[in-house]
């Protein structure tokens, strides 16, 4: 095994825990929050310019992109524990042919989704049951968007990869700079050209393909363990074999909560076009919320990921223990936050007072409810960290999935009202987190070493 010397931005094996996670999350969190916020850039360009059938259009799409997107993702999370792993265990040479694996592991991922969503954009629509003057916006949108999912996936892939070496500031750069991209091009194709969701779909693509290729670009120039030669792009089978035995179950973890949502997006789309765009301006705020508590997820992988691979058991125990607190913190500030000012940022979206009125409904049920959220991202990443995905993935399955396909099709059947709908996400939520959190304890026992205590 060849060994190698740690610098600052890997070593998370030693110092303090706290400031470090904060260190290594906030960036990712703002990653995932610019990231959205271009993205809302979409819906807010299309309500301001064009109209609420297009901005609905483009909102019913998110669960099927998430669909297709989640399982793949999941592989990146993979990388980033083995590679986390070899980096705690001080294994040079694995954490190089890991990197070089991913990234063809992301171009592979990306031209899959890319040829299957197109086969079944229609379908997918028609499932969906979008309304017939807005189902052929949403086919549009969905193949030029799936058109471009092997530069999504590339940087997926990338971020993991600097994600492993504790380096959370360098995508951040990247996106940020072809975010201000996006923005413009967004800009550009619907108010100067006179585009509909064409415009956005291309000018996401086009950002896509430029924050790809500027990670690229410094995985070539890096001086660390991950630096990526051309000559070197090829799949060690048995780092591949490793990286989906942990990536699959999370990617499925993530699939059954974009299936959830599905479900749940087409009895959205039952209660008519105020009902969609209000969801649509709701989400494009919530899931912030979801990107920031994932950011403290992410950290307890790749954390607990190092330390285990350096058999700092105690330590991985108090990395669960403090990323949870901040997770929880993070929450409640932010849920504060958004149920003050909530009305007016969902004003940015679309002025409808229907559609303010049912998308703040919505927000402030999630918003009371996320810190439930939160500790499923928290235990569900720590027990990927010990390498054991398959467990929260099948929580997951039960606790979400399973509850919100009974409450869809039993309560809200029987009371189909927009508020009933939306209880589906505390109650799911509630009992996932209890699961996950028994779950979590039985993983404990399987990876510590007898003699450890659990608490």
């Amino acid at each position: 095994m060849n060994k190698m010397k740690t610098n600052d931005m890997s070593d998370l094996l030693h110092g303090s825990i706290w400031r470090k996670v904060l260190i290594f999350a906030l960036p990712l969190a703002l990653t995932s929050v610019l990231q959205q916020l271009f993205s809302a850039a979409d819906v807010a360009v299309l309500g301001t310019f064009v109209g609420k059938n297009s901005m609905a259009a483009v909102g019913s799409n998110s669960p099927v992109l998430g669909l297709m997107i989640n399982m793949f993702i999941g592989i990146s999370v993979g990388a980033n524990v083995i590679m986390s792993r070899f980096t705690g265990a001080q294994d040079k040479e694995s954490v190089g042919r890991a990197a070089h694996t991913a990234v063809i592991l992301a171009l592979l991922s990306g031209i899959t989704i890319a040829i299957v969503g197109n086969i079944i954009a229609n379908p997918i629509v028609d499932i969906l049951g979008v309304p017939e003057d807005i189902a052929p916006l949403s086919v549009r949108y969905l193949r030029i968007l799936f058109g471009g999912m092997p530069f999504i996936m590339l940087y997926d892939f990338e971020s993991a990869i600097f994600r492993s070496q504790g380096d959370t500031r360098t995508p951040l750069i990247c996106l940020a700079l072809s975010g201000v991209v996006n923005v413009a091009l967004n800009i550009f194709f619907v108010v100067v050209m006179r585009m509909d969701v064409e415009g956005v779909a291309l000018a996401t693509v086009l950002a896509d393909a430029l924050s790809a290729a500027l990670l690229f670009y410094y995985l070539k120039k890096h001086e660390g363990l991950v630096r990526i030669h051309l000559n070197e792009l090829k799949i060690d089978r048995r780092i591949t074999k490793s990286i989906l035995k942990i990536g699959v179950p999370s990617g499925m973890q993530g699939m059954v909560f974009s299936i959830s949502n599905l479900l749940i997006q087409s009895a959205i789309n039952s209660l008519g076009t105020d009902a969609m765009a209000g969801a649509t301006a709701s989400f494009n705020i919530e899931i912030m919320a979801y990107f920031i508590s994932n950011a403290f997820g992410q950290a307890a992988v790749t954390f607990v990921g190092q330390n285990h691979g350096a058999a700092n058991y105690q330590r991985c125990k108090e990395i669960v223990k403090q990323t949870q607190i901040l997770n929880w913190i993070s929450m409640i500030v932010f849920g504060i936050v958004m149920i003050v000012f909530g009305r007016e940022v969902l004003g940015i979206f679309n002025d409808d007072m229907a559609v303010i009125r049912l998308g703040y409904e919505r927000l402030v049920i999630l918003m009371v409810a996320e810190v439930l959220n939160s500790t499923i991202e928290t235990l569900s990443g720590g027990m990927r960290g010990y390498g054991y995905s398959m467990s929260p993935a099948i929580v997951t399955l039960i606790g979400v999935c399973g509850v919100r396909i009974v409450w869809v099709y039993t309560f809200f059947k029987l009371y189909p009202t927009w508020f009933n709908l939306m209880l589906v996400y505390p109650v799911s939520w509630a009992i996932t987190a209890a699961m996950m959190a028994f779950a979590y304890k039985r993983t404990l026992k399987k990876v510590l070493p007898k003699g450890e205590v659990l608490v």
